[in-house]
């Protein structure tokens, strides 16, 4: 008989190179990077159960899309698994987070490999994800050094104080058909628990006063002034966390008005709403989980369940 064993993965990775989260044919993907990643570590063709190995994770990030912290979990043999010990002195998990860490791409990032508790379900399981769009307006000015993950809006002086008001309007229980697309057989009803925006400190000098030569010579934190937008629900639908963005966007620079998203956020139609904005600027920077077992399979038999504004 064979045992099957769930893992758990924690990882990161940067979006830029990549056609997103979900497996496409001819194209590169972080689940098919990490798939074909397990597969050859694992011994998978020799090894394994006569399936592909197949990932389930905590949320589909699109194409441009970051990840700080993202979880997946994956079903393996026991003997694919305990052969990845080899000649090593540590535990199967230590063994596959190392080996993971050498052969997947630098744009990759395994934060670690753990054996998942009973109930387990990295998408199901998730009680909250917390996701953060990075702007960088007139006031953060532009660093080159970002390009890769903050959206340039320089050249534009944004309302915050009007941005925020529409962020508010988003939090508790709502159908946010305005700003996103259902799943199939799914609906745009979702519980958020907080979204606001904020501007990061500004940074004090790396180097010391006695050694700055040049008193206009700073060096600040990469994210230093950006203005970010911080959202946090227990699930997203497609879109929404980007589509939001651009309406509060739309609102920040003066396009729309504070009055326009309260109606679009009381009558869910999609149609005269703002499409999604552009992803580089979008990070899932956390998924967080129930602290036991029985919570986390609890947890996820009710978040499989239809949503409904009752």
């Amino acid at each position: 008989m064979t045992i099957v064993i769930r893992l758990r993965i924690d990882l990161g990775y940067d979006g830029t190179r990549f056609f997103g989260w979900a497996r496409q044919p001819e194209l590169r993907t972080v689940q098919g990077v990490l798939e074909d990643a397990l597969a050859k570590v694992l011994r998978w063709g020799t090894l394994g159960d006569g399936k592909p190995l197949r990932l389930t994770v905590a949320g589909r990030t699109d194409t441009g899309v970051h990840a700080s912290h993202q979880v997946c979990h994956v079903d393996v043999t026991e003997e694919s698994f305990g052969h990845v010990v080899g000649h090593m002195d540590c535990t199967p998990a230590e063994a596959l987070t190392r080996r993971l860490r050498r052969i997947v791409p630098a744009d990759v990032s395994i934060h670690g490999v753990s054996v998942a508790p009973a109930g387990f379900d990295a998408r199901f399981s998730a009680l909250e994800r917390t996701y953060v769009y990075r702007v960088a307006d007139d006031i953060a000015g532009r660093d080159p050094r970002t390009a890769g993950f903050v959206l340039d809006l320089t050249g534009y002086s944004l309302d915050v104080s009007a941005m925020n008001d529409c962020a508010a309007m988003t939090i508790g229980l709502h159908d946010f058909g305005s700003f996103a697309t259902p799943n199939p057989g799914g609906t745009t009803i979702r519980d958020v628990k907080t979204a606001y925006w904020a501007r990061v400190p500004a940074a004090q000098p790396l180097v010391p006063d006695e050694l700055r030569r040049d008193e206009r010579y700073v060096t600040p934190l990469v994210e230093s002034g950006l203005l970010c937008f911080t959202i946090v629900a227990d699930a997203f639908a497609r879109n929404m966390v980007r589509s939001l963005v651009n309406g509060c966007v739309a609102v920040g620079i003066g396009k729309k008005t504070v009055d326009w998203f309260a109606a679009k956020m009381a009558t869910p139609l999609r149609e005269g709403s703002t499409g999604p904005i552009a992803p580089q600027g979008l990070t899932l920077e956390h998924i967080a989980y129930p602290a036991t077992s029985g919570e986390m399979a609890t947890r996820a038999e009710a978040i499989r369940a239809v949503r409904t504004l009752e």
